[in-house]
């Protein structure tokens, strides 16, 4: 498994806050799992990594019927985005065995069984619109806690 974990200052602090409060976070980090899926399969629709950046194009020779990056015959890749929430923790992934070669991309020469090169397009990553999501979802549930909720 690749991990790549996000770390920023206001979401750690507020869901320390948040966890001061709450005996179970799994709920929280269960939204935020689904909240982060929709995200990421919103950016397929849009041909973007999380920084905002365009994925490079398809080659010629994997264009076939659709020509949008990531989107081979089957779909598969955008459509198996899951979450594993935790109680301190969530884990936003695709089991596709694909996934790892198109978030970090590679090369004919470091995988020789590949036909080309493959960009890096990634697909999983926090983006500015997330952040901001990840601190509502925390504040909304800041602000149960406090009312007892």
């Amino acid at each position: 498994m690749i991990r790549i974990e996000v770390k920023d200052d206001e979401v750690t602090a507020a869901l320390a806050a948040l966890s001061a409060r709450l005996a179970n976070m799994t709920p929280v980090m269960q939204e935020v799992g689904e909240f982060l899926v929709a995200s990421t399969k919103d950016r397929f629709g849009r041909s973007e990594a999380p920084d905002g950046s365009k994925w490079a194009p398809k080659s010629p020779v994997t264009e076939g019927r659709d020509r949008r990056p990531l989107f081979g015959p089957s779909g598969m890749l955008s459509q198996q985005i899951f979450a594993v929430p935790g109680p301190t923790s969530v884990e936003v992934g695709s089991n596709r065995i694909q996934a790892a070669m198109m978030q970090f991309g590679g090369t004919r020469a470091a995988y020789a069984h590949l036909w080309g090169d493959i960009p890096a397009r990634p697909f999983l990553g926090v983006s500015e619109t997330d952040r901001a999501g990840i601190l509502a979802i925390v504040g909304g549930w800041l602000e149960g806690a406090a009312a007892g909720n």
